[in-house]
């Protein structure tokens, strides 16, 4: 990259809900509710799948270690956004805006690895059970998830200094809640073709990738489900899977709106909800799914908390 493609930015203006400023204090109340809860319901799954015998197995260390990146996930962008309905100055700066993307990227990414991770966990116990102690032992177990947090980083760096290589000039105002790649790049100025591509193939590779991993998974899960003759063998198979595929689609259904979807001047509005969906609405979700459909993790938390 030559000198000529740099511009020396000092901060950004999130806009975030700056156009409704009579529902500043109001919409604090309510994300410092959400922020609470995804803390204290994926933190309880996080201690009850360590401290209960019960829930030693890989499918509560995946989910355990789920709740972990969702809390650490949310951590990147909500608090800033406190902050700003709660003193609305909205400003940020050039090296804080691309911090907060970098590792936005990176517990995304890690969040699509490991729901691709739990699903193969799924694909083993149901269609192999006779090999799934053997094939889903503890080495292997840390291994996916260690696998899944870091295999990407290098990329995600390199991405968000690409993007942060752009010439912006003009307005320096993002209408958006937190700093990521789409409004990012409607600021740049000059051609933003490479840039734009190379985000796209990152969400086909990181995105797309996972989910066709998972869909897999699940075909030949739903297939070997179907072949059991046993009513309640396939009512326990589905019920064990349930509660993941609606954490997928919940996540990959909005990360690939934003993401995947054509460029239009006339999206920036969704783009945020989207935004908001995936980063917010999924971390509440998952506590509650898990702990109202999953019967283990039921009988834990009575263990666990006083009547």
């Amino acid at each position: 990259m030559t000198g000529n493609n740099f511009t020396i930015v000092g901060e950004f203006i999130l806009l975030g809900f700056s156009d409704l400023p009579n529902l500043q204090g109001f919409l604090f109340g309510i994300f410092s509710v959400i922020y609470l809860y995804i803390l204290i319901g994926n933190g309880l799954l996080i201690v009850i799948t360590k401290i209960d015998p019960s829930l030693q197995t890989p499918m509560y260390f995946f989910l355990g270690n789920f709740s972990f990146l969702e809390i650490c996930y949310t951590a990147v962008t909500m608090p800033r956004m406190l902050v700003d309905l709660w003193t609305q100055k909205s400003t940020i700066s050039f090296l804080h805006c691309a911090v907060q993307t970098c590792f936005f990227y990176i517990l995304g990414v890690a969040e699509c690895l490991l729901l691709a991770v739990m699903a193969y966990d799924r694909y083993v116990a149901i269609c192999k059970p006779l090999y799934y102690p053997l094939i889903m032992n503890n080495r292997v177990c840390i291994q996916l998830v260690v696998m899944s947090w870091i295999i990407a980083v290098p990329v995600l760096i390199g991405e968000t200094y690409l993007i942060f290589s752009l010439n912006f000039c003009g307005t320096k105002k993002i209408n958006h809640v937190f700093c990521e790649a789409p409004p990012l790049v409607e600021l740049a100025c000059g051609d933003t073709y490479k840039t734009e591509l190379s985000v796209q193939l990152v969400a086909l590779l990181f995105i797309i990738t996972p989910f066709l991993l998972i869909l897999t998974s699940y075909v030949k899960i739903i297939i070997s489900i179907l072949r059991l003759s046993s009513t309640s063998g396939r009512s326990k198979a589905f019920s064990t899977c349930s509660s993941h595929l609606i954490i997928v689609c919940l996540f990959y259904g909005s990360g690939s709106i934003v993401y995947l979807r054509p460029k239009s001047h006339d999206s920036t509005g969704s783009v945020k909800v989207f935004a908001l969906f995936y980063t917010t609405v999924t971390p509440v979700f998952n506590p509650l799914i898990y702990s109202l459909r999953n019967k283990d993790v039921i009988v834990a938390l009575k263990k666990m908390l006083p009547k």
